[in-house]
């Protein structure tokens, strides 16, 4: 992967100033230097500059970018962040067409297609991507961004001037661009945090580009076309046609995803999705003599101190055995202890530049660093649960009866903490209640179905446009800080399309969950594995951890100068350091409980110290 930035302005001549912006452009590619930490490139003209960090992953010799070819009258310049998995499909339809390759690379197929096609080219992409186009004949920037949101691309609008970046950070590299946060991004980061709502770049004037659109700058004019969303069609296929097509499309897309001109790694949990991506990875490399490397996580001490409950009803360690074996994998268990979890809280959101799922975040932070040194591609199992009805969310009365975010169903866990001021400045049960009925009102909708399924496809789609999203954000956040480029094969848009409209008879038939993906999956691995009953990214349960964690929170709580002190109230913060945590009882997803508040508002404090965030209420 990459990282990209850039700004245009019709009114402005940058090239009457060239060393000032240049020099601008410069500082903005160093922001994401740990994108793409192998190459880099600017482009400065009359009206647009473009900045890339490059990650070489295909084509090492011949892909820099920014990269500008020439046909007729037309000049078009790119820069790229992401993967595409049918290079060799769309290539060979332009070279039937008469274009010219000069290299190897998915780049340059992207720039020959939009300059031959047009902007809609975007929707022969199967793939994960942000990119930017300038036209210099059009004198057009068009900005892009994949149809599930896997890759990020963030921007403001201001004063004719649109800059735009992969991380959030960039932006405010460009002149007179602050970091600003109003009343709306107080409820983004305490109302419904570290979930963000789609379009939000939780500062005040920041966006990012919505999935599956682009977005167009001409002569001052700023709009967004929706090329790719969900469609609810009747499913006609029979049970075993079902099982079919989604076994093929999940193997296709795994194997898709394997295409690399160095070696890649799997992420292996000993859970079902991870599972199946490793057990298609090994047998394609095994065709070649080849062996796939692998890595599980675990915690210090959770040996010891590990609790089953209802939300991780067992430890992976045993299963992720059992897949080694079976797979012959060359497999390495990494461990994260209290101090590097807590510490990578920080770093964490270095990386995001917001809070993110505090040490959900900072463990994979940590773990992507070391899985760094061995490769620098891997593919996940994220998103099954989201596509495939695995969360418990899915299948519990509660979720279907409240009117709201299934995995985050009570506010006052947050509200409890803040300065009783602040709360009557914001209404975070009314922002999370419009931001929710916004949502479900967008489900795509089937006539005739009955009130449950309309139900189901509701929370399917919540999950798809809110928790999925942020689960990919912190893939891509976590992974590419070090520049090691995350694969999420289950997150093929094909794969969405076709089980979206799969009837939940078939998908969890019998009441097992995920029963079709398990069907699909038949022959892939192990019986105990392919049934074994989910349980989600580890966490760790050592008491030490927390008191890690107050000690810290009562230290910033103690320092006047600290930025959170304006927002929380001390004495009740100080309460809940001293109450004892309920691990079996989430404030958000299934990871996040007591001690996970604690690191979230570690995390807002830096937060808000490090971008010197003015609040304005």
């Amino acid at each position: 992967m990459c990282g990209i930035a850039g700004f245009c302005n019709f009114q402005e001549d940058y090239t009457l100033r060239s060393p000032e912006w240049t020099d601008i452009l410069n500082r903005m590619k160093e922001k994401i230097k740990h994108r793409g930490p192998d190459d880099n490139g600017i482009y400065l003209t009359k009206h647009a500059g473009l900045a890339h960090a490059r990650l070489s992953i295909i084509d090492l010799a011949n892909g820099r970018q920014p990269m500008t070819r020439k046909i007729g009258n037309k000049t078009f310049t790119i820069i790229y962040n992401g993967e595409l998995y049918n290079t060799a499909e769309l290539r060979t339809d332009l070279e039937q067409r008469g274009l010219k390759f000069l290299t190897t690379s998915d780049t340059e197929v992207i720039l020959l297609g939009i300059m031959e096609y047009g902007n809609d080219y975007v929707k022969q992409l199967n793939g994960i991507f942000a990119f930017a186009i300038w036209d210099e004949y059009a004198q057009t920037l068009s900005i892009f961004r994949d149809r599930l949101g896997i890759k990020p691309l963030f921007y403001t609008l201001a004063n004719n001037t649109l800059v735009f970046g992969s991380e959030l950070k960039v932006l405010f590299e460009y002149p007179d661009c602050r970091p600003i946060i109003d009343k709306q991004g107080l409820c983004e980061v305490f109302g419904l945090g570290p979930a963000k709502t789609y379009g939000s770049g939780v500062f005040k004037n920041c966006f990012e580009v919505l999935p599956g659109c682009y977005n167009v700058f001409h002569e001052g004019d700023f709009k967004s076309i929706k090329y790719w969303e969900l469609v609810s069609r009747p499913h006609t296929d029979s049970y075993e046609e079902t099982i079919e097509k989604t076994s093929f499309l999940v193997r296709d897309s795994i194997k898709r995803q394997m295409v690399s001109d160095i070696p890649i790694c799997t992420f292996l949990s000993g859970g079902v999705d991870s599972s199946i991506v490793t057990a298609v990875c090994a047998g394609e490399l095994a065709k070649l003599g080849e062996q796939l490397n692998t890595f599980s996580f675990d915690f210090d001490g959770n040996d010891q101190f590990f609790k089953a409950n209802s939300f991780q009803p067992s430890r992976d360690r045993p299963y992720v055995d059992m897949m080694v074996k079976y797979l012959k994998t060359n497999h390495k268990y990494l461990e994260c202890d209290n101090l590097k979890l807590a510490d990578y809280l920080y770093t964490s959101v270095d990386a995001k530049d917001l809070p993110g799922m505090a040490d959900v975040d900072s463990s994979l932070l940590y773990f992507c660093s070391e899985v760094k040194k061995y490769n620098n591609v891997t593919l996940t199992g994220e998103c099954a649960d989201e596509i495939f009805g695995g969360y418990p969310w899915f299948h519990n009365k509660e979720s279907f009866e409240r009117n709201t975010f299934p995995w985050s169903i009570n506010v006052e866990p947050r509200k409890q903490l803040l300065k009783d001021s602040l709360l009557q400045e914001i209404n975070l049960e009314e922002y999370i209640l419009t931001a929710y009925d916004k949502s479900v009102h967008e489900t795509p909708r089937l006539e005739g179905e009955s009130e449950l399924e309309a139900r189901r496809r509701e929370i399917a789609f919540l999950n798809i446009k809110w928790f999925m999203i942020t689960l990919l954000d912190r893939m891509d956040r976590t992974s590419m800080y070090s520049g090691l480029e995350a694969r999420v094969p289950l997150a093929d848009h094909r794969i969405l399309e076709y089980v979206w409209n799969v009837p939940w008879d078939i998908k969890c038939r019998d009441g097992v969950v995920k029963h079709l993906l398990r069907e699909s999956a038949k022959g892939l691995l192990p019986e105990e594995v392919l049934y074994r009953k989910k349980s989600p990214y580890p966490k760790t349960y050592n008491p030490n951890y927390e008191k890690l964690l107050s000690d810290r929170l009562m230290a910033v709580l103690k320092d006047s100068s600290s930025p959170i002190n304006a927002l929380v109230d001390i004495e009740k913060v100080s309460n809940f350091i001293s109450t004892p945590s309920d691990y079996g009882k989430p404030w958000f997803g299934q990871l996040m409980a007591g001690p996970q508040m604690l690191a979230y508002l570690l995390q807002v404090n830096y937060w808000l110290d490090k971008f010197k965030i003015e609040v304005q209420l």
